[in-house]
């Protein structure tokens, strides 16, 4: 393993084949054609971890492919034919009228879509301007130059068996050089995590701030389907303090995706984000809709809803964060992609103009950094900068009537807003509470027909890790894992993870029920399923003590999401 890796030199190392990393890559080569650009994607194919609601503002697409709409093989089918906003309570649902929402919120012009066929879409497009795409190959490490500048990025070891000696199989990774490099690889990505750290580029923005976001995909039947219908709720099943929400969103084809959003920053360790999605689906207002009708894929990830004020130094000495890796998602609209189009293709504007001008590895994209916020990205993030904090501050009820208000007085006047920019308070692990300040919540058993258990709900992923290989879900300190997040959390672990990867196993080998009493001195080991991860990052952001470290698998590995 102390064998040298063998280099390859670009002018542009981009990670990620998210819609991000797939602008730049086709900005750049629609700027120069002769500049090389290589993009890497941990997953087995382009699309095979994007994850999305998702409904599109093809802003961003408007300004990189102009002519799109003249491509019979694009991929926005279905365009936003009715909006609902609906809140919840548990026995019914009062319709909010949509000319209280500010306008921002309309999503007529905006399409219903498949983000990993979207981003299949723009691989094509990138590949025949000649940009060269590997999946499969996970990016693993960062690169330095002597005077400290990012250099590039390398590839994961492969076939490395799990008591960490190298297999029959092994491969040494691959470094990637380049005169810049583009990180976007998505939330919480650990490369991003570590230059963050490394160059400290968060030393003057506010906390970032996360939701765990799980969906479902289902045929229905013809009469329950609406094709460009976009449905949100808020309220139950979440009490009032805990912020999250719904979207139900109507496709072509007879299929409606389905998702859940829970704030990461909820108090009670004893509630379960899947659970509550589950329970959604029961309401009367929306259980008709799946009546007769087949799930057909599942999956989750975290979103970012820190907006404006948590949005690092998005550029560093050869490189630059981009898309989700620096948070540029508007959580009220449930939107990402366009932003993240939109800094991609902006990124690519700044390392065009530095490499035509004989520059490289330095800090030229301090011009990106310094022009994000006043460009489209900026305005669409500002406007909404004070509904996260007041969501979580004042919770559903009085928080989002009170983010509307400043959501409005922002849209009258340009961004101005008499509460100012407010600050979110503190991390998402810190809010979690003790298991002794709250009681288990008794969740219904799942039927097999509407609502489901996680492990069959994992398998429609298409997730597959080689088991034979170390454990990428790295604990710091198992001891603190057992006294903190077992014993005061109430292994709050195996209920955060949308998967099924942490478990706590008692001396008989059966799973630690949620209601057990729990003491320091208990007979029990951690077990971490690591075969079942989707790669969501929630275990990274929501641990109590950051004592989870997600790091990439070998590549390839991980969920296969077909359509999602």
């Amino acid at each position: 393993m102390n064998e040298p890796r063998e280099s390859m030199e670009f002018d542009v190392v981009i990670v990620g084949a998210g819609p991000a990393g797939l602008a730049a890559a086709i900005r750049l080569k629609q700027l120069n054609a002769d500049l090389s650009v290589v993009v890497l994607e941990k997953g087995a194919e382009v699309g095979a971890h994007i994850l999305s609601g998702a409904v599109v503002d093809p802003v961003g697409i408007d300004r990189l492919i102009p002519d799109w709409r003249d491509d019979p093989d694009h991929p926005f089918k279905t365009e936003v034919k009715e909006d609902r906003f609906l809140f919840l309570g548990p026995a019914g649902a009062i319709r909010l009228p949509n000319f209280l929402m500010p306008p921002l919120m309309n999503n007529h012009g905006n399409y219903i879509v498949s983000l990993g066929n979207v981003c299949r879409w723009l691989a094509a497009r990138a590949e025949a301007l000649g940009v060269e795409i590997y999946p499969g190959f996970a990016a693993a490490e960062v690169l330095y130059n002597e005077d400290g500048s990012v250099k590039g990025v390398a590839t994961g070891d492969m076939g490395i068996q799990k008591d960490g000696t190298p297999g029959p199989m092994f491969a040494r990774g691959m470094e990637l050089h380049g005169k810049y490099t583009l990180i976007g690889e998505g939330v919480r990505g650990s490369l991003a995590k570590e230059l963050i750290a490394h160059f400290k580029l968060d030393a003057e923005s506010d906390y970032p701030k996360f939701g765990i976001g799980i969906k479902e995909l289902w045929e229905v039947r013809p009469e329950n389907h609406r094709q460009g219908l976009v449905q949100h709720t808020f309220g139950w099943p979440l009490d009032m303090k805990t912020g999250g929400g719904s979207f139900l969103y109507h496709l072509e084809d007879n299929l409606v995706a389905v998702g859940f959003v829970v704030h990461l920053n909820y108090e009670n360790p004893y509630l379960y984000p899947f659970e509550e999605f589950q329970r959604f689906k029961t309401h009367p207002a929306i259980r008709d809709t799946f009546e007769g009708g087949k799930r057909i894929a599942y999956g989750a990830r975290a979103i970012t809803e820190g907006g404006w004020q948590s949005v690092p130094k998005v550029s560093f000495p050869g490189g630059a964060l981009i898309g989700c890796s620096a948070g540029f998602v508007n959580v009220p609209r449930i939107k990402g992609s366009h932003n993240a189009v939109l800094s991609g293709i902006l990124a690519a504007d700044k390392v065009a103009e530095a490499i035509a001008a004989g520059r490289a590895n330095d800090d030229s994209l301090d011009a990106y950094e310094q022009e994000w916020r006043g460009s489209e990205i900026g305005r669409d993030l500002k406007r909404v900068r004070n509904v996260k904090p007041l969501w979580s501050r004042f919770g559903t009820a009085l928080g989002v009537a009170i983010g509307g208000i400043d959501m409005w007085i922002n849209q009258l006047t340009g961004g101005w807003s008499p509460l100012g920019t407010l600050k979110h308070g503190k991390p998402d692990h810190a809010a979690t509470r003790k298991a002794s300040n709250f009681k288990p919540i008794a969740y219904p058993k799942p039927d097999g027909v509407l609502t489901f258990d996680r492990l069959s709900s994992v398998f429609l992923s298409n997730t597959n890790h080689e088991e034979d290989q170390p454990v990428h879900l790295k604990v710091r300190d198992m001891d603190l894992q057992k006294s903190s997040e077992y014993v005061e959390y109430a292994g709050l672990s195996s209920r955060y993870c949308p998967a099924g990867v942490y478990e706590w196993i008692d001396a008989d080998g059966n799973t630690v029920p949620a209601d057990a009493e729990r003491k320091p001195g208990d007979s029990v080991r951690f077990q971490i399923n690591a075969q079942n991860c989707v790669h969501c990052k929630t275990c990274d952001i929501k641990d109590p003590n950051q004592n989870i470290n997600w790091t990439v698998p070998q590549g390839g590995e991980g969920p296969v999401y077909p359509n999602m």
